[in-house]
Formats: C-alpha cells, sequence, structure tokens
C-alpha cells in the first residue's frame, strides 16, 4: 500500500502556495504599494485644486466678467440652440492649474531635491561599480588585456 502523501506535497496545493507567494512578492515587494499611495495622493491634490477653481479663480473671474450667475451661466445661444461653455472654462482653468502645478512640482521641486541628494551614501553594488568604472578609467587606451 502507498504512504500517504502528505497535503503539502499535493501539486494543486504546491501551484497555489507557489501563486500566493508569487502574487504576495508582486504586490509587497515591488512599488505597487507605492503606486497606490500616490494615486490616493494625486486624487486628493486633484481635489484640492478642483476646489480651488471652482471656489476661488472662477468666482474672481465672474467678477471681472460679471454674469446673472457667475461663469456656470456662461452661454452662447445660436438659432434657439444653448451652447453652455461656462462650466467648460472652469474645467478648462482647472486642468491648467493642475498642469501647472504638476510641472513646478516634477520638473523643479524634484530636481532640486535630486541635487541636494548627493550627500546619499552609494549602496555596496554602486560602489563596486565605481571602483570598476574607476578601474578602466585608469587602463592605457592602447594597452592590450592580458588573455584571460
Amino acid at each position: 500500500m502507498e504512504p500517504i502523501k502528505k497535503f503539502s506535497e499535493l501539486e494543486p496545493v504546491k501551484k497555489a502556495y507557489s501563486l500566493f507567494d508569487e502574487f504576495q512578492r508582486f504586490t509587497f515587494g515591488s512599488k505597487v504599494v507605492e503606486l497606490a499611495i500616490g494615486v490616493v495622493i494625486g486624487a486628493a491634490f486633484g481635489q484640492l485644486v478642483s476646489s480651488l477653481v471652482k471656489n476661488i479663480v472662477m468666482p474672481v473671474l465672474g467678477l471681472i466678467f460679471p454674469g446673472q450667475h457667475g461663469y456656470s451661466s456662461w452661454q452662447i445661444t445660436v438659432e434657439d440652440k444653448v451652447i453652455p461653455y461656462g462650466q467648460f472654462l472652469g474645467e478648462l482653468v482647472n486642468f491648467l492649474i493642475v498642469a501647472l502645478a504638476l510641472f513646478l512640482f516634477m520638473r523643479k521641486f524634484l530636481t532640486w531635491m535630486m541635487r541636494n541628494r548627493s550627500d546619499v551614501p552609494l549602496t555596496k553594488d554602486q560602489q563596486l561599480l565605481t571602483e570598476i568604472r574607476d578601474l578602466l578609467k585608469k587602463e592605457e587606451p592602447g594597452a592590450e588585456t592580458p588573455p584571460v
């Protein structure tokens, strides 16, 4: 009579366990968590900028270009057809402010941060690669390399 196999030795259990391990490494070992945090922060930032545009910028524009109910009631009538363009202008201004804020953050702030990051110590791999690069630079360009 064949001995009873352990539960963990069964092939479907091994596949399921390895699939679970692979999924766990993917979600927690990679940048997925950092990406999720970035998405949540980005959504909150988008709401903040939308509030800025709808509650501050567009009412100020409504004072400059007066209308009955502010920019939301701006519209054009062409042959009994109403084209409400006020809401679109609000969303356009919202987009431009978000794009400007992202540009300033990504291009200017992160560039400034990377320039000031020179005091961060190198990892072991980076140290070894730097040493290899320096040794290769020291070699004379015309010298033959010894056979291996």
